[in-house]
């Protein structure tokens, strides 16, 4: 089993920059694909990143594509989500979640994971 927590969020002006991380507990870290999805209000939950289990591998939604970095340390069992040049439309719960039977990053759907955090919220003003 994998418990995640979340951390990072907060409110900042559009173009900033904020950090997410995502501290896993469980043996299985190492060994599971990552991710980060996010929702707004009003709006269903959307992929933002992906990666691989020895972190060679991301995937990022186009959206935030040059915008956003995953990385993730395996000797530290956390992922991060850096987010720069945040928009409003940014604002959102950023889960994390832990697909432990899946490898292929590109897989998107939510169902494929099965760990999910309790979220941070992230507001970016305009």
């Amino acid at each position: 089993q994998v418990q995640l927590v979340e951390s990072g969020g907060g409110l900042v002006q559009a173009g900033g920059s904020l950090r997410l991380s995502c501290a896993a507990s469980g043996r299985t870290f190492s060994s599971s694909k990552m991710g980060w999805f996010r929702q707004a209000p009003g709006k269903e939950r959307e992929f933002v990143s992906a990666i691989s289990r020895s972190g060679s591998s991301t995937y990022y939604t186009n959206s935030v594509k040059g915008r956003f970095t995953i990385s993730r340390d395996n000797a530290k069992n956390t992922v991060y989500l850096q987010m720069n040049s945040l928009k409003p439309d940014d604002t959102a719960v950023y889960y994390c979640a832990a697909d432990t039977r899946g490898t292929i990053v590109t897989a998107t759907s939510h169902a494929l994971y099965n760990y999910w955090g309790q979220g941070t919220q992230v507001t970016v003003s305009s």
